[in-house]
């Protein structure tokens, strides 16, 4: 994902007016490049502040102190992240399968689900237990969901649960590991994990469906590269 347009900066959105600069909207962007650039080490309001050629007071406009803005960073990231996730597991499937490959695009579609944002998130939650405990929290969500998806088709309790936890961990360390696999190779394999995921066979439309969304997204994210 590319650096965050500043409000002021993006035509889409309104005009800023009067003695305003940036926008609430506009620090947090910029604290969420920092985050995911450097981690939050590197979330500082005067550094921000020389970003965005504004004065610190700007800040104090919009967030009490540094830690207001580091809990509004973790906010964001549970109600964007998190709840992208769990409404991806709840969209209406006609099979198991289906309703795997719309959480799975997650994976794929950096716009519904910030993937660098919550590798940050994890790193920060390395060195904060309160954050390690915000992350626990919502990976416990994030399993449920996932658990009440496999349980909607009638997968008994204990093996749903495992087959959500699978399903997540397994997502998380493959992002981790960088494989650096084409576009291709992946959906190659798609098949393959879904039966593994499920133990059902997905079918040929599912599985048509699914790379046209990847290539989709794919042909997207490249013309915006092209365009900036």
């Amino acid at each position: 994902m590319g650096r965050r347009l500043l409000h002021r900066d993006d035509p889409a959105k309104a005009e800023l007016i009067g003695n305003i600069k940036v926008t609430r909207e506009d620090w947090l962007g910029a604290a969420l490049d920092a985050l995911i650039d450097g981690g939050e080490e590197q979330v500082k309001v005067k550094v921000l502040g020389e970003r965005m050629g504004v004065s610190r007071s700007s800040f104090y406009w919009y967030f009490d102190s540094r830690q207001d803005l580091l809990d509004a960073l973790l906010d964001h990231w549970q109600h964007c992240n998190t709840a992208a996730l769990i409404a991806q597991s709840r969209k209406t499937a006609a099979t198991i399968t289906e309703a795997v490959c719309n959480v799975h695009h997650c994976v794929i579609d950096a716009a519904l689900f910030d993937n660098r944002l919550d590798f940050a998130i994890r790193d920060w939650a390395k060195r904060d237990v309160a954050v390690r405990a915000v992350l626990t929290t919502s990976e416990e969500a994030r399993v449920q969901a996932l658990t009440e998806m496999f349980e909607r088709f009638d997968y008994a309790p204990t093996d749903a649960f495992a087959r959500a936890r699978v399903l997540y961990f397994m997502q998380a360390g493959y992002d981790a590991a960088e494989l650096g696999e084409t576009l291709e190779r992946r959906l190659s394999m798609a098949a393959h994990y879904l039966r593994i995921f499920t133990g059902v066979e997905p079918q040929p439309k599912e599985l048509q469906a699914f790379a046209d969304f990847v290539r989709a997204v794919d042909a997207r994210d490249s013309k915006t590269v092209a365009q900036s």
